[in-house]
């Protein structure tokens, strides 16, 4: 029975962080839309507004979510030499520098953050994972390791052609 508390405990935190988001989002994207458009040209801000409620951006955000409830989860049980915990951790700063990456869009390439670029970003973070993961069990030559290597590589490929090089 506890092992279910657990489970719906980690489910109910999970939603509300997604619709806590969300809302976030809708509230930051009708501030953005009442205010006055400025009459120059358009450039460079550091105003994320439009990236926070862009699709890619919400759907990074909800896997940085997930893996942050399952770190929290994690605590109780394991040690911070786990492998599940070292792949969490692992994925998750791969996912918040793809995060940082979508802030420096221009705003004028906004149009770009799609969902379709949110799944990528979310299962690039899941390969490099893998990869990290395999690295750790086997040496760099091995046949799963030079797998995985090639498809991170295409992966981040994809992501260097939407975003930019970086």
């Amino acid at each position: 029975m506890d092992s279910r508390m657990r489970i719906v405990n980690k489910f109910l935190t999970v939603a509300f962080v997604a619709v806590f988001a969300m809302l976030v989002c809708a509230v930051s994207s009708r501030a953005q839309t009442s205010q006055p458009k400025p009459t120059a040209a358009p450039t460079p801000s550091t105003e994320p507004g439009p990236i926070r409620s862009s699709p890619a951006y919400a759907e990074a955000l909800l896997r940085k979510t997930e893996l942050e409830s399952d770190l929290l989860s994690y605590s109780e049980d394991y040690t911070d030499e786990n492998p599940k915990v070292i792949d969490a951790r692992f994925e998750l700063a791969t996912l918040s520098k793809d995060i940082d990456r979508l802030f420096a869009v221009r705003p004028d390439d906004v149009q770009k953050l799609t969902l379709a670029l949110g799944k990528l970003i979310v299962r690039r973070a899941e390969i490099e994972t893998e990869l990290n993961r395999l690295l750790r069990s086997y040496k760099p030559d091995h046949p799963q390791v030079i797998r995985a290597r090639k498809k991170a590589e295409l992966y981040r490929d994809a992501l260097k052609e939407i975003l930019g090089s970086k």
